[in-house]
């Protein structure tokens, strides 16, 4: 049995995300959206006044896959599936981004101390013109965390860059009494729905038993 993977473009700079390719045995190259006059580089993050968590999520994922494949296009690169996702935190309708701070992070967790919350992770892949996106929703609950706890998790530097300023897959996972969903979804690529999209691609072939 063998599998054989045409390539794709990874619009993420997470290793996480890089892992969990990996991890499941898909040949990528990174597509680090660099400077150049002709576009912007960045993806604003900023949610829209009113915008529910499921419609920011899947927004700035397809924004950042079609930022990866101009990116692609300006550069003259072999054309390939450009892969992006994105992954927020939501609690009572409230949208939980990446930390300002080490503050932030200490308000962030108190808030999801005790209490069942959300975590979407949206997936996208670009070709040409055409853009698919998926949409994986998975429930977290948190044990009630003291003060002290939290500030002793924040000495990890774990909650940089995380969005609800914790990681699943490293200290902040004794947090955690249960979860229903997509653990590969809460850590920020839900494989299920990213080889969904790639077989949709033609970029996924999975294992098969010999006959």
């Amino acid at each position: 049995m063998k599998i054989i993977q045409p390539r794709i473009y990874l619009a993420s700079q997470s290793p996480r995300r890089r892992e969990l390719l990996k991890q499941i045995g898909i040949n990528f190259e990174m597509l680090l959206l660099r400077s150049d006059p002709r576009r912007s580089v960045d993806v604003d993050e900023t949610p829209l006044e009113g915008e529910q968590a499921e419609i920011y999520v899947r927004r700035i994922c397809q924004e950042k896959a079609r930022a990866g494949w101009e990116s692609l296009r300006l550069r003259s690169l072999p054309s390939f599936p450009v892969l992006a996702a994105d992954t927020t935190v939501t609690l009572d309708g409230k949208i939980f981004g990446k930390p300002d701070n080490a503050e932030h992070a200490v308000a962030m967790l108190q808030e999801l101390s005790g209490r069942e919350h959300q975590v979407l992770s949206a997936v996208a892949v670009a070709m040409g013109e055409q853009i698919k996106v998926a949409l994986s929703a998975s429930t977290v609950r948190f044990a009630t965390l003291s003060e002290e706890r939290i500030r002793r998790y924040l000495l990890t530097r774990e909650y940089i860059d995380k969005a609800g300023s914790y990681a699943i897959q490293g200290h902040a996972g004794a947090f955690i009494e249960h979860i229903s969903g997509s653990y590969s979804g809460v850590m920020g690529l839900p494989l299920f729905e990213t080889t969904q999209l790639l077989q949709h691609f033609d970029q996924y072939t999975s294992l098969s038993p010999r006959v």
